[in-house]
């Protein structure tokens, strides 16, 4: 699979094997730039994450394709996060914080971005 716009490749086999896992729970996103965070349903399915208000949504607010993106914990000095179950995700300019609830959340949203996509550039 190619994602033409961020000049980037997946293998076909992680391709298949993202267009058959789903993932899905309450995350909390946080833009950059923003201050506070926004509890969003998260469906991660096909190397893309899907937002919606609650679990109860027909169609998403938004999706957020993860090709290109790399996947970091912060850095509590530069990114400012003090918090606990948090991963970033960046693509040049475009940075995202998304934190879990519990611990297994994270670790179900962090290992299966390695697991499903492992052309994604994982920094631990």
């Amino acid at each position: 699979h190619v994602c033409w716009h961020r000049s980037t490749t997946i293998a076909a086999a992680a391709h298949h094997r993202s267009m058959r896992s789903t993932l899905s729970g309450y995350l909390l996103r946080k833009f950059k730039s923003s201050n506070g965070w926004q509890k969003l349903w998260v469906v991660f399915t096909g190397a893309c994450l899907y937002f919606f208000k609650t679990f109860q949504d027909d169609f998403p607010l938004a999706s957020l394709p993860l090709l290109g993106y790399a996947v970091h914990k912060p850095d509590p000095e530069n990114d400012q996060i003090n918090k606990d179950y948090v991963f970033k995700l960046v693509f040049k300019n475009h940075v995202y914080f998304f934190r879990a609830e519990s611990q297994y959340t994270f670790e179900r949203y962090f290992i299966s971005s390695k697991m499903l996509h492992p052309k994604m550039n994982i920094i631990e």
